[in-house]
């Protein structure tokens, strides 16, 4: 799989872009949802792009609307907050806005987050 993670705590994101390598998938790290949101309109499409909610300049979930408005990432591309916001209204705003799936950091181990990812993505 092709994979954006988007996430501006630089050990979770390294730890991540390492466990999603090691499954086999190609990842492109950034630490921002500017830099994602730049990456996306440049036409590149993935299968997956995971996002933190919290990040410095646009937010991941308004990456994800402006993303879905501007039907970036490709036709197929899913995708799947990754954060330690994990209140409902949390869940419920990003599923509202278009995410395939909402991951808690905190409640998932790195090999588990894999397994889940994978799970969306290929259905």
């Amino acid at each position: 799989m092709k994979l954006l993670l988007a996430d501006d705590d630089s050990f979770l994101l390294d730890m991540y872009s390492v466990k999603f390598t090691e499954a086999g998938d190609d990842v492109i790290a950034v630490k921002d949802g500017d830099q994602a949101l730049s990456i996306l309109r440049k036409g590149e499409t993935f299968d997956g792009v995971l996002l933190d909610i919290i990040m410095p300049g646009i937010s991941g979930l308004d990456l994800l609307v402006v993303a879905k408005k501007e039907k970036l990432g490709g036709a197929d591309c899913k995708y799947i907050v990754l954060s330690n916001q994990g209140e409902q209204s949390d869940l419920a705003a990003a599923h509202e806005a278009g995410a395939a799936g909402y991951i808690v950091k905190a409640e998932a181990m790195p090999s588990e987050v894999v397994e889940k990812v994978t799970r969306i993505i290929k259905g």
